[in-house]
């Protein structure tokens, strides 16, 4: 193997190396984004509970201040009723009395009512208090984890970015522009290991002229199908040349 070849191979595989800490990284901060998917969650049924029940505050409030206008309605009719002349006059304000006195009955029905559901609301907010305190403790807990873990991440990601710009700084910029070049459509595998004839890049068998390019390793050889850079792994190189 030519000596350009094992220098991109190496490089090949700190990219490698370094594009693997991507996933890492994404499950380090998946755990606070879930932590913070229960909080939100938690919050918003919490937000939602307190408009509830401030409208039935504003809803016992409006009732109130009916029970109040109809009270002095029935006073009103109680003093009318004194001053009666008619029979005509009896029954208009009987009625308007006994139509008073249901409003009264309903307002006062709705007010109890109105004022269990905002019990049973609160008893639930207090327990999605208890909730939210567990599981903001829990948010805390992920992101300090999360932070240990990302710089753990970053730290060996120095050590390898050190080490790649070392390699660089060694390889022929010629040769390092057409394995960027490579790199940037096919990422982490512009350099792949050929096995049973077989480009491990696109899986597609090449042909026996570029196999024994390939096995020579005097050049760089890339693949006809796909155009990744090839190369045969030590082991497979002895076995070749055997």
């Amino acid at each position: 193997m030519s000596q350009y070849l094992k220098e991109l191979v190496e490089l090949s595989k700190t990219d490698k190396q370094l594009d693997n800490f991507a996933p890492q990284i994404e499950a380090a901060r998946a755990k606070i984004t879930r932590e913070e998917k229960r909080l939100n969650d938690v919050v918003e049924q919490m937000t939602t509970l307190e408009k509830q029940i401030e409208d039935n505050k504003n809803k016992i409030i409006t009732f109130e201040e009916q029970i109040g206008t109809l009270d002095d309605q029935l006073k009103s009719i109680a003093k009318k009723n004194k001053e009666i002349t008619n029979e005509k006059e009896m029954k208009a304000l009987s009625l308007e009395e006994e139509i008073a006195k249901e409003k009264l009955t309903f307002a006062n029905e709705e007010i109890e009512r109105l004022n269990k559901v905002n019990d049973a609301k609160e008893a639930s907010r207090e327990e999605l208090q208890v909730k939210l305190d567990e599981i903001t403790a829990a948010v805390e807990a992920a992101k300090a984890e999360a932070e240990g873990e990302l710089a753990e991440i970053d730290k060996q990601k120095g050590v390898l970015f050190k080490e790649r710009e070392e390699r660089t700084f060694k390889i022929d910029q010629k040769v390092l522009a057409f394995y960027e070049k490579i790199r940037r459509w096919a990422g982490n595998t512009a350099v792949v290991p050929v096995k049973k004839q077989a480009c491990y890049g696109c899986y597609m068998k090449i042909s026996d002229k570029t196999y024994s390019e390939v096995i020579k390793g005097d050049e760089i050889t890339t693949c006809t199908h796909c155009g990744r850079i090839l190369y045969l792994e030590p082991a497979q190189e002895t076995a070749e040349e055997a």
